[in-house]
């Protein structure tokens, strides 16, 4: 209620404190009491309660030997953190990140829900065609990586532990690589 003038006058008056009136009003109009939301509802509770049933994707880029880029995709269990399919292409496109859902989420799949981000390639239509399979698509926030982060989470590991050290020739040998390095990480890690 004191206003910009009389908060900056004030603070020079009694602290020694010289601050331009406008910059005490930006700092007033940076909204009301900070609310803070019902722990029951928050985003991490979500994701535990309903983790069995929610699959997370992303697209990860590998620059082979020949400096081509190829495209990984990539999508997770967040139950047990298994991958559930994988694949790489050079030119990813809607069509074929599509096809890629049909075969990962076969007729009688028990997922409810998809996590993806905001990439350009996951677009509208695309999510028509994921939500007829019968999985809703929760898209993640704007520059949130941390509401993906299982998926963000194992493309840094592939590629700290794998691909900073092999340098794979072309797709096929990409793949071959994935295979891998995915068994291992469904089947023998803790």
């Amino acid at each position: 209620t004191w206003g910009e003038e009389r908060i900056a006058n004030e603070l020079k008056l009694k602290l020694g404190i010289r601050i331009s009136p406008r910059t005490v009003g930006k700092y007033l109009r940076t909204g009301g009491p900070v609310r803070t939301p019902d722990p029951k509802q928050r985003w991490l509770t979500f994701v535990r309660n309903h983790a069995q049933v929610i699959t997370a994707c992303d697209f990860f880029v590998v620059i082979t030997a020949t400096f081509r880029t190829l495209y990984v995709f990539v999508i997770m269990e967040l139950g047990s953190r298994r991958i559930l399919h994988h694949n790489v292409t050079a030119h990813p496109t809607a069509e074929w990140t599509a096809q890629q859902f049909r075969e990962a989420l076969p007729g009688g799949h028990a997922y409810r829900f998809l996590i993806h981000d905001r990439d350009r390639i996951f677009s509208r239509e695309l999510d028509k065609e994921v939500t007829a399979l019968g999985v809703q698509v929760l898209r993640t926030p704007v520059q949130a990586p941390k509401a993906n982060s299982l998926c963000e989470r194992f493309g840094g590991m592939l590629c700290r532990e794998c691909l900073d050290f092999l340098i794979p020739f072309n797709g096929r040998h990409l793949k071959s690589i994935l295979n891998t390095r995915i068994a291992h990480f469904n089947h023998a890690r803790p």
